[in-house]
């Protein structure tokens, strides 16, 4: 498992037979707490993996935005291993799909209200947040704890991937494809963006949905990345530049030169930012030229 908690440094590299997990963060210059928060890991005994980012907001009005990022990663940790879990059992795509557009999101949000109306009650001074009323818990109390949050589920025949507000999901092809499926297509607004406390946030939540059917349909390289790393580069072409110079090094120096190098260019796109820069990323090297790409979906395509 390589996780990024809090301020904790991470180990940067772990592997299994397929694929080979990153994850990094940097703390922006100047910056007094870590807002940002991740997670890159295997699924166990199985194929697949899990990764997920979250950025707290930061602002006065989001004191604990640190800890919402951080719970929205441990629940969609949760929730994405159940999700790989049922991907790779024989549940008809059709169903699936459904689960990742509608279920998960709903799911993500409900149980994130709950992570940190939990947390306020344990922790905050003052009022404690009010018992749920029946329309819903009062945005009021998950105003604190504001956070985006960006997770992907990779399986041989299947990868899904949730956005909710800024950062990005980036997909590299075998050939040096790039692909930003989640991406807005509208500049955000200075520091405004799309929460997890947004009201009605399951219906901002942006759903990548992508069976993998022949090898040349499978990414090689998947980076989730917080906006601290694309807010350092002049225009989008920089970023994308940034992703292929990374695959491109993958396939060249091998995954634990590329861990090893990986805190500096972080470091470097922090300075420029000014922000936290964190990166969580599956590299499958049979994806690349050369090598060769299951796809072993057993999943059925009729209900």
């Amino acid at each position: 498992m390589v996780t990024v908690p809090g301020a904790a440094e991470a180990t940067g590299l772990s592997s299994g037979d397929h694929w080979r997990i990153l994850c990094e963060h940097v703390m922006g210059p100047h910056k007094k707490n870590y807002q940002d928060f991740a997670y890159a890991d295997l699924v166990p005994g199985q194929d697949a993996a899990v990764l997920a980012v979250a950025d707290g907001h930061g602002s006065a009005a989001h004191a604990y935005s640190h800890v919402g990022a951080q719970y929205a990663v441990n629940v969609f940790v949760r929730l994405g291993q159940e999700f790989a879990e049922r991907a790779l059992g024989s549940l008809p795509l059709p169903r699936l799909k459904a689960d990742a557009q509608d279920r998960m999101p709903r799911e993500l949000v409900r149980c994130w209200q709950h992570e940190v109306l939990e947390h306020a009650r344990r922790n905050v001074s003052g009022p404690a947040p009010a018992p749920p009323a029946p329309e819903g818990v009062r945005q009021q109390d998950l105003v604190p704890y504001g956070t985006t949050l960006i997770g992907a589920v990779i399986t041989p025949g299947l990868l899904v991937g949730w956005q909710l507000g800024d950062g990005e999901l980036a997909m590299v092809y075998p050939r040096g494809k790039i692909r930003l499926p989640l991406d807005s297509g509208r500049p955000e607004l200075g520091d405004e963006t799309d929460s997890l406390c947004s009201r009605q946030a399951w219906d901002l939540m942006r759903v990548h949905w992508s069976p993998i059917t022949a090898a040349d349909s499978s990414p090689a390289l998947v980076l989730l990345s917080t906006d601290g790393l694309s807010k350092s580069f002049v225009d989008r072409q920089g970023y994308q530049d940034f992703v292929r110079g990374t695959y491109e090094r993958l396939r060249e120096q091998g995954p634990s030169a590329v861990a090893d190098d990986l805190p500096k260019w972080l470091a470097q796109a922090a300075k420029y930012s000014g922000d936290d820069t964190t990166v969580a990323a599956a590299w499958r090297a049979a994806a690349s030229p050369g090598g060769t790409a299951e796809s072993t979906w057993t999943g059925t395509e009729e209900e």
